[in-house]
């Protein structure tokens, strides 16, 4: 393998043509850069310089190394242009995982709002729940995770991570048109003891299905789950045509079918929605992303009610540095 300082002086040779203006060209002494070729040509097995004149000149073995050379110190000064831009610019690629509900309702108008303000940032979005994204997120895998927490079931929160809170979001009941509580447009959660529902939740390995089991048996319901599946839009499509229940976020929720009613709840049920990032890499291009969420959040009301402040259970965004 050739050494990157040999292949930069073999450069400044190719460039400069004595070894005198190479050395000066490297802030190097000529006795260095003598050195350097002649580690390299035993590196290469082949002789690539001879004299000429008051000058060196390059052999055919060394003009051959000396234009990979070239090419390879080019390759690694954008590589470190790149870098650098990371520190200051909104540059890409940006890879982030969301929460399916969060990516339909959210990502459109994000990933829009990104390109018109930051062309040069690439985003690559990934649907998933925490239990994916994060330890992606950990291992460095995605740049951005955003979350929910199910009161009683938060999302995880590693160590060395930063987060901040994009909205609180309410889950109204779904019910068809025709059951008697669905009249009133509101319900207590008690009432649905002696209702004699069948419901419709996300699949096992969802903390979504398990913050629906816990709540209603907290009020006293023992749910009969008949459906599992994942996605809001068919859980309003089985409570229209099948005569389940559901309870759907309003920040996800799709078009409600004319056969259903939604009605508020008591107690208010909520989730929240988080972003996480690693806090050691806290990028401009990860601090344009969550602003743009906050920004998409702000304009999806009613079904995001508001975005908050930073309380004491929130990380805010670091300063820029």
């Amino acid at each position: 393998m050739f050494g990157i300082a040999r292949l930069q002086a073999l450069d400044a040779v190719a460039t400069h043509r004595t070894v005198g203006r190479a050395a000066t060209a490297l802030h190097l002494t000529p006795s260095a850069v003598s050195q350097q070729l002649a580690t390299l040509e035993r590196e290469a097995g082949h002789r690539l310089t001879e004299p000429a004149g008051r000058g060196i000149r390059l052999t055919p073995a060394g003009l051959v190394l000396a234009g990979h050379a070239a090419a390879l110190l080019a390759r690694m000064a954008a590589a470190r242009r790149d870098l650098d831009r990371l520190d200051d610019e909104v540059v890409g690629p940006l890879r982030i995982g969301a929460i399916p509900t969060s990516a339909h309702a959210l990502a459109p108008a994000t990933l829009a709002r990104l390109r018109a303000a930051h062309p040069d940032l690439t985003v690559l979005l990934d649907d998933g729940e925490a239990e994916e994204t994060m330890p992606a997120l950990l291992a460095g895998d995605l740049d951005l995770a955003v979350v929910e927490n199910w009161e009683g079931l938060p999302s995880p929160s590693p160590a060395g991570t930063s987060r901040t809170k994009l909205c609180d979001d309410v889950l109204d009941l779904a019910l068809p048109r025709e059951h008697p509580l669905a009249a009133a447009g509101h319900v207590a959660l008690v009432e649905l003891a002696d209702a004699d529902l069948e419901w419709v939740a996300d699949t096992r390995s969802s903390r979504a299905h398990d913050w629906l089991l816990d709540t209603l048996r907290r009020a006293g319901v023992e749910p009969r789950v008949t459906s599992r599946v994942c996605g809001f839009a068919i859980h309003l499509e089985l409570v229209a045509g099948a005569g389940l229940a559901a309870m759907v976020p309003r920040l996800a929720r799709p078009a409600v079918p004319s056969r259903v009613r939604m009605l508020t709840t008591t107690p208010v049920l909520a989730r929240t929605v988080d972003a996480v990032w690693r806090s050691d890499r806290e990028t401009p291009a990860v601090r344009a992303a969550v602003a743009a969420l906050r920004t998409t959040v702000a304009a999806t009301a009613p079904y995001a009610p508001h975005v908050p402040g930073t309380t004491a259970r929130e990380s805010p965004l670091s300063p820029r540095r």
